[in-house]
């Protein structure tokens, strides 16, 4: 049996695609209307749902559906298994009521039905896989479902980005970095000599004959992937970004009053402070990765933080209860539930940056050790092959 990606298939496009047309027309009908629209919408959906599943695609020995979305798409799966004979397994991601919950309201009688729906359907499952061991036995404590834990790994193609790579992405991000943002901008003063196609020279790296550098001055790359859902809160990054500056200057005996344009300069010319400069970049190859994910049943694992230590990327992320199962603290990340914390994480990662970060090596090595260490085949291989092959037999019989 082959081992699938956790990847959507072409007709849940064909979902996304309705969705986006969905949100475009319903906020500009009355919001007298919303009930009706939250009723007529998964109609639809599972009418077309069910044409895809009987009578588009050839009869499956399995149907493995991703849950959230529940509805209407465990109906629709469970009733197509049934129509063509097939297994029907549940990959649990997190639970969808809690996330219709953020929008609607956790009080709201839509997210009782959205519950009785999501674990009916699901307890009707012949087999289940979930992300978490908290996951897991919310599922058997609460819902009666068994399920077999599969984390989510890093697939082969995340790895570490060589320097070579690293030139390339950074000449070519050289005409978006090189233009003045404003008068405190650390990045435009230090990249004025570099042109938007300079392929010899980047805010980060440059060439030297055929060999290509690290600059010892460069700024910090700090990374942050987002899905922009209610459950991040960016204001954390924001506000901690702020505290770092604040707090480098006092360490650095700065003021208000301090002549920037003597500071850019000073960096311009290569000189190194013992903090230095941060750029945030939401996603990319970086440095330090961040993660605010905090999840809404808070028993799902992030995705981004399982790529960023695919990439050797460790990660400062958002604490909540089952984090811990893919952050090890002072091992391949740390944890912060304040901006303040992470405030100081930053300064006691970056204290001595590029050269003298021993804090932030460590916690690289851990993250190089994690994402080399578990791979999505192996995971499949391991969990996933044999429940799906145990249902389906079992189905066969």
């Amino acid at each position: 049996m082959p081992f699938p990606l956790r990847v959507r298939h072409p007709w849940t496009w064909t979902l996304l695609l309705m969705e986006i047309q969905w949100q475009k027309y319903s906020h500009s009908l009355p919001k007298i209307l919303y009930p009706l629209m939250l009723l007529l919408k998964p109609i639809i959906q599972l009418v077309i749902l069910l044409w895809f599943l009987c009578f588009k695609v050839p009869p499956p020995d399995a149907f493995i559906v991703q849950n959230p979305p529940s509805v209407p798409t465990l109906v629709a799966v469970k009733w197509a298994s049934s129509l063509r004979k097939s297994a029907f397994i549940v990959d649990w991601h997190n639970f969808g009521y809690t996330l219709l919950g953020l929008s609607v309201g956790r009080s709201s009688p839509f997210v009782s039905i959205y519950h009785w729906f999501e674990k009916h359907y699901g307890q009707m499952a012949n087999g289940s896989l979930c992300v978490t061991r908290a996951m897991q036995h919310e599922l058997a404590q609460n819902w009666g479902i068994r399920a077999t834990v599969l984390y989510d790994q890093p697939p082969e193609f995340f790895c570490p980005t060589s320097l070579q790579e690293k030139h390339k992405l950074f000449s070519r991000l050289n005409r978006y970095l090189c233009h003045p943002l404003g008068v405190r901008d650390c990045v435009t003063a230090t990249t004025t000599g570099i042109g938007a196609d300079d392929q010899n020279e980047t805010l980060f790296t440059t060439l030297v004959d055929t060999d290509i550098l690290l600059k010892p001055n460069r700024p910090a790359l700090v990374v942050s992937s987002t899905s922009w859902t209610p459950d991040e809160d960016f204001g954390i990054l924001l506000e901690a970004a702020v505290m770092y500056d604040r707090r480098v200057a006092a360490l650095l005996d700065e003021n208000d009053s301090a002549d920037e344009g003597v500071l850019w300069k000073e960096i311009s010319g290569g000189k190194q402070y013992l903090y230095p400069r941060l750029l945030f970049i939401i996603t990319g190859s970086a440095d330090l990765g961040v993660c605010l994910h905090t999840s809404s049943s808070g028993l799902d694992l992030p995705m981004k933080v399982v790529d960023m230590f695919g990439c050797g990327l460790p990660v400062c992320a958002v604490s909540y209860s089952c984090i811990d199962e893919l952050v090890k603290v002072e091992k391949n990340g740390l944890l912060f539930s304040l901006s303040s914390e992470l405030a100081d994480e930053l300064l006691m990662l970056f204290r001595g940056f590029p050269n003298e970060c021993d804090a932030l090596k460590s916690l690289k090595n851990g993250a190089l050790e994690t994402g080399s260490s578990a791979r999505w085949a192996a995971e499949w291989e391991e969990h996933a092959k044999p429940l799906i092959s145990e249902v389906i037999s079992r189905n066969l019989n």
